[in-house]
């Protein structure tokens, strides 16, 4: 195993993964939100310069290639289960994170079923859309999450009736529409890109077992 840069931003964003449940078990929220959003933007940017770099300076290992997707399918398939848990089961979410964790899973089952012939299932391009999507939604989703407790923040010790009233169109000091305005519009972004994703990890699962399909027949 070779410690190249690639190779490290590769661990690191797998070690972000489970620190994306940490946030949210040692901090409150909406600082939790905060911390999990920058840990997350900050892991899936290394997505991209990992191979990159490694390309760029011919430094691809076995270990890089492994390691890269395991990193993708850990930081996704945690970050869903946090906003399902704290979304309260919605199955505006619950539906799509379903279908994308049910898929991570059966094709990692395919591949390692599959073990020197894993190769057959190359990452397609329709596959790096799909895990781009993924990391879009969720940090859109994140952003919900802020917006939210940013709202409650403000609304705290307020009377009932003001906050009627700001809503009805009153004057509005400290901005409780605005931020309402984009809890709402992160939200539907967020719901939109995840129904995306799941379509789009659907397609490629089915891609992935029909490629597979070959190699699962029983001896004549």
């Amino acid at each position: 195993m070779k410690w190249n840069l690639p190779n490290i931003l590769t661990v690191g964003r797998l070690l972000a993964a489970p620190g994306v449940v940490l946030m949210f078990l040692y901090f409150s929220r909406p600082y939790a939100d905060w911390f999990a959003l920058l840990l997350f933007v900050g892991a899936a940017i290394t997505d991209y310069f990992d191979g990159y770099l490694a390309r760029l300076w011919k430094q691809q290992t076995k270990f890089g290639t492994m390691l890269d997707p395991i990193a993708d399918k850990a930081m996704v398939v945690i970050a869903l289960l946090v906003i399902t848990g704290y979304a309260g089961m919605n199955p505006w979410i619950l539906l799509p994170a379903t279908v994308i964790i049910f898929r991570e899973v059966f094709v990692s089952g395919l591949r390692e079923f599959l073990g020197d012939t894993a190769g057959t299932l190359a990452v397609t391009k329709l596959a790096k859309w799909k895990t781009t999507a993924q990391m879009v939604a969720i940090a859109v989703l994140f952003g919900t999450g802020i917006f939210g407790h940013m709202l409650l923040d403000r609304m705290t010790g307020m009377d009932p009736t003001i906050v009627e009233e700001i809503f009805a169109g009153g004057d509005d000091p400290v901005g409780l529409r605005l931020i309402d305005m984009a809890a709402r519009i992160t939200w539907w972004v967020g719901i939109i890109l995840l129904w995306i994703a799941a379509v789009l990890t659907l397609v490629t699962g089915i891609d992935y077992f029909r490629k597979a399909l070959p190699f699962l027949k029983e001896d004549a």
